[in-house]
Order: C-alpha cells, then sequence, then structure tokens
C-alpha cells in the first residue's frame, strides 16, 4: 500500500477545477433517467454516490462499441485509405470501483497479447483511473473469489477509501494519480484507523478448484440445465468490463466511399461462429453458455495466468432472465464435483461386488 493521504471535500472541488481548466474530460457515475451510467461530470456533485455500481462498464472510454479502424475513397482504379483522424482525449475516469479498475488489465491482455492495439493503447495512455472502495456489495459481487477485494488498489491509478466523518483516505499507485492529486497541493499524511471499513465479500468458490473441475466436465449435460434460461440476448457481454470479442464490419456508400468499423460481438451470439457455408460450431445455447464460462475461468486463466472475470457481478445485475454467474459458478463447483464423488463410489462399489462375486468362484 502506498502512503495514505488525506482529501477533503474542497480539495476534491479544487481537483474538478484544474481538470475543467486544462479541458480534461472527467466521467463518472451519474443518474440518468432513473438509472446510474457513466456520464461527463463538471463538480464532485454530479457524481452519483448512492448506488452500487454504474449499469454498464468503462471499458468503452478505451474500447468503443463501434470504432473507425480505416476509411477509404475511391477514385476510378485508384483507392485512397484514410486513417481515423480523432486524437483520444485526456480522461479522467473517477469513481468507478476496484473490481472494474483490475478489468482494463485484462482488456490489455487481450488486446495487446500478439499485436499492439494502437488505438486501446493509445486511449489507456491518456486516461486515468480513480477508484472508489467498496462499502457495500450485494448477492451479485464475487471479487474475493477471483483475486480481487473491495479495498483492492490493483489496477487503481488512485484509490478512495471514505472516511468516517466524511472526506476520503486516499492512495496514488502510478505517476497518472499522483499527477491528479497534486492539483490539489499537498495533501496531509492520514491515520488509517479512520478509514471506514470496506464491504464484507466472503468467498464463494475457489476459482484454481472450479478450473480443475472444468477440465474434467466438459462434456456434462449441466451445461444443458444451466443454459435453460439464457436468451443469448449478448447484454452480459456488453456490461461486461473484460468482455474483448469483437467483429469487422464494411460500410460501403453509393459515392465510393466506405469505411471499416470494429464491432463488439459475444460468443453468446448464435451468429458469432457461424460459418458462410450455415455450419455452426456452436449451434446450441448451450454450447454457448459453456463457451462463455470456460472462456474466463478455464481457457484465460490457462493462456495468462489469471481469472477472465472480476467479480463485478455486472452481468448477473443486466441479465433480463435473472442469471447469477455467482450461484452459477457455485452450484457448477458442488454439482461437478459431487458426480465425481458418486461415480467414484459406484465405481468401488462395483469393484467390490466383483471381487466378492470372485472370491466365491
Amino acid at each position: 500500500m502506498s502512503e495514505l493521504r488525506l482529501l477533503t471535500p474542497a480539495a476534491l472541488e479544487t481537483i474538478f477545477a484544474a481538470l475543467a481548466r486544462d479541458e480534461v474530460r472527467v466521467v463518472a457515475p451519474r443518474r440518468v433517467d432513473g438509472r446510474v451510467e457513466l456520464a461527463e461530470a463538471r463538480t464532485p456533485g454530479d457524481v452519483a454516490s448512492d448506488h452500487l455500481q454504474a449499469t454498464a462498464s468503462a471499458k468503452g472510454l478505451v474500447f468503443p462499441k463501434v470504432e473507425p479502424v480505416l476509411g477509404y475513397a475511391r477514385a476510378g482504379r485508384d483507392v485512397e485509405l484514410r486513417e481515423p483522424s480523432a486524437p483520444p482525449r485526456t480522461t479522467v475516469v473517477f469513481g468507478l470501483r476496484p473490481c472494474e479498475a483490475r478489468a482494463f488489465a485484462a482488456l490489455r491482455t487481450v488486446l495487446d497479447w500478439d499485436t499492439p492495439d494502437v488505438s486501446f493503447d493509445a486511449r489507456m495512455e491518456r486516461t486515468t483511473l480513480v477508484a472508489n472502495a467498496c462499502t457495500e456489495a450485494d448477492e451479485a459481487c464475487f471479487c474475493t473469489s477471483v483475486g480481487g477485494g473491495p479495498g483492492d488498489a490493483q489496477g487503481s491509478d488512485v484509490l478512495l477509501r471514505p472516511l468516517e466523518g466524511g472526506g476520503w483516505a486516499c492512495e496514488a499507485p502510478t505517476e497518472k494519480g499522483r499527477a491528479v492529486l497534486s492539483l490539489a497541493g499537498e495533501l496531509p499524511a492520514l491515520d488509517v484507523e479512520r478509514v471506514a471499513p470496506t464491504a464484507d465479500v466472503p468467498r464463494a468458490f475457489d476459482a484454481e478448484a472450479l478450473r480443475g473441475v472444468l477440465a474434467r466436465s466438459f462434456d456434462d449435460p449441466v451445461w444443458v440445465d444451466q443454459s435453460l434460461r439464457c436468451l443469448g440476448c449478448g447484454a452480459c457481454a456488453f456490461v461486461c468490463p473484460t468482455c474483448a470479442c469483437f467483429d469487422i464490419q464494411d460500410e460501403a456508400g453509393t459515392d465510393g466511399c466506405g469505411r471499416r468499423l470494429r464491432c463488439w460481438d459475444s460468443c453468446g451470439l448464435r451468429q458469432f461462429t457461424l460459418h458462410a457455408s450455415g455450419h455452426n460450431p456452436r449451434e446450441r445455447q448451450s454450447q454457448r453458455w459453456r463457451q462463455r464460462v470456460y472462456h474466463k475461468f478455464a481457457y484465460f486463466p490457462e493462456r495468462f495466468g489469471s481469472a477472465g472475470c472480476v467479480g463485478c457481478g455486472k452481468c448477473s445485475r443486466a441479465c433480463p432472465a435473472d442469471m447469477s454467474l455467482k450461484e452459477h459458478l457455485v452450484a457448477l463447483g458442488t454439482m461437478l464435483r459431487s458426480r465425481e464423488t458418486e461415480g467414484a463410489s459406484s465405481e468401488a462399489t462395483a469393484t467390490g461386488e466383483q471381487s466378492m462375486v470372485a472370491g466365491r468362484t
């Protein structure tokens, strides 16, 4: 933990004012039509305070839903390529939760794993993440089961912890975070005893044990049982802070101009794996549900060393069929281990009966 400093409401006002003068965009959770959504904020008073999380994730700020990759214009047989010209804006994301701050590392792992994603990296370079530690949690939260915690500073440029009586204890693990806090001048050191306790989020399951169970359960009928309520709508992927699937689409105009777009996609959608021939290797929803679980909790850890999920629970809250990912993961571990135990017991019984028969003959 870096050194804790006291951030008063007045100091936060000073930071917001300085960012506005420098034309830095501040994006924060705000109440919009009864929902809490991420939107631009000019003052600390614009920021929603009585909420658990914003509905959608902040990943769209660095990995847009629809992003022009290139443009082109035809003149006879000549084709002129046009690079996207809009430079990334300098942005401070204020008030996201620690789980979501950790999610940006998972995005970078995927988007930069082979060839660096230039546009994503440029946006990340100009983005500062200021997270608020969680003092409350709900049934959808399971950050502690995937390596995080309600007061975890990993992934944050600044982490704020509320103080009893007002204000925040703040720590800045990165240079970008320290630069933002310096806008308020020298902040006094703080006694850790004043920091309010974070939310209690008990571990719901053992991620390593779950991975071991999944390695032996690809063809288990549990995937059909769990997927019966899934509508295949993709809502879970579109609010998820770590999902990075995308499609490439071309738009052509009648004037010889067009553009190529990168658009969010989801492995939960039927067309994601639909071949031009009409064949679909994941034609059933159970196969697509299984892919989502395996990708985040088996394939991603195997390849990159950590889960492809931060336990934020956004998917469960957004699901129109009320499917809880945490509940399904807990049930998966319990059910599959139970079946393995029953199978081992049945095998032992059968072996014992065969031995008794052999002994009588």
